[in-house]
């Protein structure tokens, strides 16, 4: 005759059976937190990297204006494909989208003139470094929101006579 459970070792078994689930959810979570706070950790050193890319080429279609008086870009397509020039010149490879937002769409800090003189992330969380950083010649101060990293070129003090006041928007 088979060994049949008493419902005392029944009881036991679904109280293990919940336990290791238990177990199993707090494990799951934990892997979870970690893994989404590595993928902002790497959105967040994106935007810093096309943040970078877009003070650069700001600079470089600044610093490439043909004649004496220096101009800024209209938009972030002109630094795709100056305008200016007969020939395709290009100051970045491509409009990249917001690491933050996942969107094309940034915040513009315009010049005096009109034109595009940085960019910053429309987005209004937390950054995870949020003290001042220093990234090459580009100084960001220290912020509460990602939207305080302004990507913004700054000219050399040699053109200080024409570097335009600049307004975020």
């Amino acid at each position: 005759m088979p060994h049949r459970p008493t419902p005392q070792q029944d009881g036991f078994t679904l109280l293990a059976v919940i336990a290791a689930m238990l177990l199993l959810a707090l494990a799951s979570n934990g892997v979870l937190t970690y893994v989404s706070q590595q993928a902002l950790r790497e959105r967040e050193a994106e935007l810093l990297r096309v943040g970078q890319l877009y003070a650069q080429a700001i600079g470089a279609y600044y610093e490439a204006s043909p004649g004496s008086i220096k101009r800024w870009p209209r938009a972030l397509e002109d630094l795709v494909e100056d305008p200016r020039f007969v020939g395709i010149k290009r100051h970045l490879r491509q409009v990249y989208v917001d690491p933050m937002t996942r969107s094309p769409h940034w915040g513009l800090v315009i010049a005096v003139d009109g034109g595009l003189a940085g960019v910053h992330s429309l987005s209004e969380a937390a950054p995870i470094r949020s003290g001042a950083m220093q990234l090459g010649a580009l100084t960001l101060p220290a912020a509460r929101r990602y939207a305080d990293w302004q990507f913004v070129y700054q000219p050399a003090p040699a053109s200080a006579s024409r570097t335009p006041a600049l307004t975020p928007r």
